[in-house]
């Protein structure tokens, strides 16, 4: 191991005060993952003003052998921003690098640092009368370039699909410093590789994501948000498919969440209240929009809903009187997450099956579950419409967090990703792979994709330099890459 004095001192003088530090304290909020199940330690945390920095920044750290763990808003749900416990690594931070650096109104066209908060992002371009049409729970801490790491998904991807489908160019510092610059958007390019592409999703092993051009969409003209109340997740998917045959690209969100996730929410959120009088075992989350200019979408909702009523296919709804409704009704959606943790422990699955089997998924594999495990809570909520389940497991009374989720929670996790790849899915359907799941992609991957993965990461990052121990899964008896 070389000299990490020599390190520190040349990093110091590198990107100066604001930029790097090895001070314990003020490094401790960054090293525990979001969800408090993973916590490491750093050499320290850097903090680069621009691209350039952090490519000198990543040839530091080659020429002394420290390995980088680039960090976001640092609120992912699989670990994969957070350093391991030997302490030999540095958190690099794209938060500092928050600016926008070309707008292109007429275009519909945005390019900005990685570490523009994704919240910051929607006010701006609304200013306009555009929108960046995805969205989540994490909007006030995720950042542009953590969302492309990971190719998010959020609340929209019905409609416009993936992070994936809003990145027109990008740039991101290669594990030798060089620049990977293909910022320019172009319709129509053919030389070779789309290299982009294979750097959304990697989750900072491939490269550092330091900007992005994204696709910008007209601001809606109105929109109409519904909550409706069901007896199963059968109804729902029911539904759903009314609602796409009679509202086809109107149709925005379509969420689910079961009556203990709305009740969770409740006794979490003291100010909040249940949209609908009576109890419902399910409920259902549809948004309605219309593009400015059309006063067409009063009409079509009446018509989607009175339909579906007299189909019976929902029990009972209610429309959102105004904006700030409706905004509560989507504030009860965003808020399921910090309400069941605030439950206690719980294992999380970010799962997806073909949209069609979903229903018939949960309602066979959550009795197996509670039935194998006694005293969990088998939990399903989010993106019906595009086929993502949050699943969760709910942990006994009683039990000590770390030591459940060290043996039942693994043994459960390797139950529900055992039958999510029965039912042809993924085991992680947006928020990447990170280190929670990296030893079941390696167990249930299919093996070519695993072996060419493994290839591309030795080919970009040969050293393993770049947030090691995460995505890439190792070999069957290698101790590397």
């Amino acid at each position: 191991m070389q000299d990490r004095s020599t390190f520190l001192n040349d990093a110091r003088k590198l990107l100066g005060s604001r930029g790097f530090t090895s001070d314990a304290e003020l490094m401790q909020p960054w090293l525990t993952d979001w969800r408090g199940r993973y916590s490491g330690a750093a050499l320290g945390l850097a903090s680069p003003a621009n691209t350039e920095a952090v490519s000198a920044f990543v040839k530091l750290c080659n020429r002394h052998a420290v390995p980088i763990v680039p960090q976001g808003g640092n609120s992912g749900m699989s670990g994969g921003a957070t350093p391991d416990s030997s302490g030999d690594s540095v958190v690099l931070s794209l938060r500092r690098m928050n600016a926008v650096r070309d707008f292109d109104v007429v275009a519909k066209q945005i390019t900005c640092d990685a570490g523009m908060i994704l919240q910051t992002l929607h006010e701006l371009v609304g200013e306009h009368a555009l929108r960046f049409p995805l969205t989540l729970g994490g909007k006030g801490s995720a950042t542009i370039g953590g969302l492309v790491s990971t190719n998010a998904g959020g609340t929209q991807v019905l409609r416009h699909g993936t992070m994936r489908a809003q990145v027109l160019g990008l740039e991101a510092v290669m594990s030798d410093g060089s620049i990977f610059d293909s910022l320019t958007p172009l319709k129509k390019d053919n030389r070779g590789f789309d290299l982009k592409q294979l750097l959304i999703g990697s989750e900072g092993t491939l490269g550092i994501v330091t900007g992005a051009t994204l696709r910008l969409v007209p601001q809606i003209g109105d929109r109409i948000v519904v909550w409706a109340g069901l007896s199963s997740i059968s109804a729902a998917r029911e539904l759903l498919l009314h609602c796409q045959a009679t509202a086809s690209d109107a149709l925005e969100g379509f969420e689910v969440l079961p009556r203990h996730c709305l009740a969770s929410v409740l006794k979490h959120l003291p100010d909040a209240r249940s949209p609908l009088r009576n109890e419902h075992e399910w409920h259902a989350l549809i948004e309605l929009v219309t593009e400015p200019d059309d006063d067409g979408l009063r009409a079509l909702a009446e018509t989607v809903f009175a339909d579906a009523l007299h189909q019976e296919l929902l029990d009972d709804a209610v429309v959102a009187s105004n904006e700030a409704q409706a905004d509560e009704f989507w504030l009860l959606r965003d808020s399921i997450a910090p309400a069941e943790r605030a439950l206690g422990p719980a294992v999380q699955h970010d799962i997806s099956v073909p949209v069609a089997k979903m229903p018939d998924f949960i309602a066979q594999t959550s009795p197996q579950i509670e039935e194998r495990f006694p005293g969990t809570r088998a939990i399903a909520f989010g993106h019906l419409g595009d086929g993502n389940i949050h699943y969760h497991v709910l942990a006994p009374k009683g039990v000590v967090r770390t030591e459940w989720e060290n043996s039942d929670g693994k043994t459960i996790s390797a139950f529900v990703h055992d039958r999510v790849s029965e039912w042809g899915g993924s085991i992680s359907a947006e928020h990447g792979i990170g280190q929670v799941k990296r030893d079941e992609l390696g167990r249930l991957g299919d093996p070519v994709s695993l072996a060419l993965m493994r290839r591309i990461k030795v080919a970009l990052d040969p050293d393993d330099q770049l947030n090691p121990g995460k995505l890439v899964p190792l070999a069957k008896g290698n101790v590397s890459i």
